[in-house]
């Protein structure tokens, strides 16, 4: 692709990014028409910025963020040698969202998506996933066959193998466990080897992301009237830890804004608002179901 044209693609790439945060945004505070999302709109000193969108005290959702960003400058020698690119320049967009609902019966939920360009390459990544507390299989069965269907309309080998990318990429190594249940996850998506052109992987990364709403939606409306009490609330902030320590371990958002000197409020946004750590505990009746969830299912299929 030709510079001019890969710059345009940059340009329209970053429009659908904010474009799309906006409409989850609207989407989500449809639910609870008491509470809005506050903007926090920020300039990157080595260049580019940001919208930062961040709800607290919710009646859906205890905490959340749906942030857009579109930066460039210089990357550190050691982490530009990791990347796909040449060079240590970079320009990078995206939209990247975390939910942490207030009812625990409603999953905490993460998604994002991205194009990221270093030096002559560029690429894609991406992807949603969906962590719950206590775990209904129906939902989980639904969330992964829109993203299924998002996928398969561009090609067939993407869901299977974006999904066991996202199975391998949310895991804990250190635990023994996943995190959640899964769902998408891809990088460093080209097209090359599926044979597929830069602007074919963006019209993927669009259907991907417009998957999103109607992925999440439709569990939040089943859930977040369910009663809950201090049992389900204790037991979420425990599973909340493990969030926590993927986010700060593994996660290539975090640890990527951190090389690039990144906002870091908007960085760490995606932590949860309370976390109890609990030693050697081990979960009984409803509880202990997700840690049996836990395990690599073929959701879509079933």
């Amino acid at each position: 692709m030709k510079d001019e044209d890969l710059t345009g693609l940059q340009r329209r790439a970053a429009a659908f990014f904010q474009d799309l945060q906006r409409r989850i945004i609207a989407g989500l505070e449809a639910f609870d028409p008491t509470t809005r999302f506050r903007l926090d709109r920020w300039e990157r000193p080595g260049g580019g910025g940001g919208d930062t969108c961040v709800i607290e005290g919710g009646a859906l959702l205890e905490k959340g963020g749906v942030n857009f960003s579109e930066v460039h400058g210089e990357l550190p020698a050691d982490f530009a040698a990791k990347l796909p690119g040449t060079g240590t320049g970079f320009w990078a967009a995206g939209v990247s969202l975390v939910l942490h609902p207030q009812n625990p019966y409603v999953p905490t939920v993460h998604a994002n998506f991205r194009m990221i360009r270093q030096g002559d390459k560029a690429w894609f990544g991406g992807g949603a996933d969906l962590t719950p507390y206590y775990p209904f299989e129906e939902d989980a069965r639904h969330f992964h066959r829109t993203l299924k269907a998002a996928c398969d309309a561009h090609h067939p080998d993407f869901y299977p193998r974006f999904k066991a990318q996202c199975d391998d990429y949310f895991y804990l190594p250190h635990r023994k466990e996943a995190r959640g249940l899964g769902g998408i996850f891809y990088d460093h998506l080209t097209g090359d080897a599926h044979g597929m052109d830069l602007e074919q992987v963006f019209a993927f990364a669009q259907t991907a992301g417009n998957a999103f709403l109607p992925a999440y939606a439709p569990i939040v409306q089943r859930r977040q009237g369910l009663d809950f009490g201090e049992r389900e609330r204790g037991w979420q902030a425990i599973r909340r830890g493990r969030y926590v320590e993927f986010n700060l371990m593994y996660d290539k958002g975090t640890l990527f804004g951190l090389r690039t000197s990144g906002r870091i409020e908007s960085i760490l946004m995606s932590l949860p608002p309370i976390v109890r750590y609990v030693y050697d505990h081990q979960p009984d009746g409803p509880e202990a179901k997700l840690l049996e969830a836990l395990v690599p299912r073929d959701w879509a299929a079933e």
